[in-house]
């Protein structure tokens, strides 16, 4: 994501570092306390900066609010050629290790819930972020089942569309889950446990809960 107050010295290395170490703690600040509650002092006290000097960087607290959601969307996909999430199966094989590396990243997962969960007030600076990457991914899961769906023969559109909704809600609340009680709860397993459970529910239909009645 641009930013208008580094893009003289964007490739200055002590800048990009700088705003490393201010987006770190940003995860963790408001991780932490929340949007609301952390505040940009708390953020410059931690990297040893300013106030002022975190406006430098950043320009605004909503700006680095929102820096902090892009900073995990590439943490997700760093690892990856072309730095986007693939398609096809590979898209739901994503997905289970992505829940695997949250694990080892607590801070990161704590900002995103937190944030996410603040996203539905009013005017809070990462609606619009929320409610596109919800947008964006339910179409990429859709379009990754298209292409097994493709491979099965199957064409229950309503199923796609609700198992799309399905597999991100249940990561999400999983990750909340997880944070409450991660001695409970295995965040990569039972994510695993999930996608598959809702993948073979889509190829391979199970008969209604109702049938199950004794």
């Amino acid at each position: 994501m641009a930013n208008s107050s580094s893009a003289a010295t964007q490739h200055r290395p002590e800048t990009l570092e700088k705003r490393e170490q201010i987006l770190k703690a940003a995860v963790e600040i408001f991780g932490n306390k929340g949007s609301a509650n952390g505040t940009l002092a708390d953020v410059a006290e931690q990297v040893g900066l300013t106030h002022a000097g975190v406006l430098h960087h950043f320009g605004s607290k909503q700006k680095l609010l929102l820096e902090v959601l892009a900073y995990r969307d590439q943490a997700d996909v760093a690892e990856l050629a072309e730095k986007h999430i693939p398609g096809g199966l590979e898209l739901f094989l994503h997905l289970v290790r992505t829940a695997f590396l949250n694990a080892q990243r607590p801070g990161i997962v704590q900002a995103y819930t937190v944030l996410s969960s603040e996203s539905v007030t009013d005017r809070h600076p990462g609606r619009d972020y929320f409610e596109e990457r919800y947008t964006t991914l339910r179409r990429e899961v859709s379009e990754a089942f298209d292409a097994l769906c493709a491979d099965e023969g199957v064409t229950d559109r309503d199923a796609v569309a609700a198992a799309s909704a399905a597999i991100l809600a249940v990561m999400d609340g999983l990750q909340l889950q997880w944070l409450l009680h991660p001695d409970v709860i295995d965040l990569g397993a039972s994510t695993e446990f999930a996608i598959r459970a809702i993948v073979n529910a889509v190829l391979h239909p199970a008969p209604a809960l109702e049938t199950y009645r004794r």
